[in-house]
């Protein structure tokens, strides 16, 4: 594990990628093996898992088990090898956000985070029409006021994390994102959407706010001034709507089976499986803390994740697959 110094900040790496961190910060290490690191004024630890720690397929298999799961993981294979889909499925609730959803999908991200056979992860909705509708009103309305704020924070921690995931993520929206659904579906890097999808952040129509990163992320996303008029005005808008706005990536005419935008998410998916891995999370870790400080940081931030890439294994071999006119077989090292 490294350590740089740029501007006060510290870059630590850890098995050829890293992440920016200041003083008592604990993040997620992007590098597989490594679970965290955490920097406090005296010392850089890093903690790695135990030996009988599960692993991600391990316990998959309980999160994705029966019909009724409400979160079903699935490791793609053949062309599709490397990517993870994480297939939200409560129907009987429009998917919304549940204890036991943010729950299962907590602990998914915890398993897949350091997993460097993971290249991409896709969002969905397994239930026609619908994404997700937002947090679960009817299980809100049960809950004493006590419980309000711990429930948002979990559910606020777990957009986090999503968002956080070192690896390259996409948002499925072939039906309706709602509030926390859209909130869900912007801590994502791409979106893609069926031109019949409906989407909006509505909480003020409920006389609340958005309260899981809609306020910071959507501006980011589509500009300020354009990002409150739709805030304050609960707008739903569809697929075609968003894309002009660029609130998604990519729009597609819905087929007959309602899963258009996951087939073009998958196509869009094996466009990242041949590219070096660790250079696509050190790209992604680049952009995401550059936009964040002024232009002089930012390349700087870039310096430090370039220079990560250059003792791997994966760049040697792009260099040589270059010189013998061949396709690359990245490892991940």
């Amino acid at each position: 594990m490294a350590a740089l110094n740029f501007f006060g900040r510290l870059f630590v790496s850890c098995q050829g990628v890293g992440t920016w961190l200041t003083p008592r910060l604990a993040m997620h290490c992007i590098g597989a093996g490594v679970r965290s690191v955490v920097v406090s004024r005296h010392a850089v630890k890093a903690r790695v898992p135990s030996s009988g720690a599960k692993s991600f397929t391990e316990s998959a298999s309980g999160l994705a088990a029966g019909p009724r799961a409400e979160l079903r993981v699935r490791r793609l294979e053949a062309e599709s090898a490397g990517i993870v889909v994480f297939g939200i499925n409560r129907p009987q609730s429009k998917n919304a956000i549940s204890k036991n959803l943010v729950e299962m999908m907590s602990k998914a991200i915890e398993e897949i985070k350091c997993d460097k056979n993971v290249r991409t992860v896709i969002l969905r909705s397994e239930v026609p029409g619908i994404f997700c509708a937002g947090a679960d009103l009817k299980e809100r309305a049960k809950m004493r006021p006590s419980e309000v704020g711990p429930f948002v924070s979990k559910a606020r921690s777990l957009i986090n994390e999503l968002g956080n995931l070192p690896m390259p993520t996409i948002a499925v929206l072939d039906g309706a994102a709602l509030g926390g659904g859209l909130e869900m579906a912007l801590a994502c890097d791409i979106r893609v959407a069926a031109t019949s999808a409906k989407m909006g952040l509505v909480e003020t129509k409920l006389a609340i706010i958005p309260g899981a990163g809609g306020t910071q992320r959507l501006p980011r996303t589509i500009g300020v001034s354009l990002a409150k008029e739709l805030i304050f005005s609960g707008r739903v808008l569809d697929g075609t709507e968003a894309k002009v706005i660029g609130l998604v990536n990519h729009v597609v005419g819905q087929n007959e089976a309602g899963d258009a935008a996951y087939h073009r998410a998958l196509s869009l998916a094996r466009e990242f499986i041949p590219q070096g891995p660790i250079a696509v999370r050190l790209a992604k870790l680049a952009i995401n803390q550059g936009i964040e400080v002024d232009l002089k940081t930012g390349l700087a931030i870039e310096e430090a994740c370039y220079a990560q890439v250059i003792p791997t294994k994966d760049r040697i071999e792009g260099l040589n697959a270059f010189k013998e006119k061949r396709l690359p077989r990245y490892t991940g090292e």
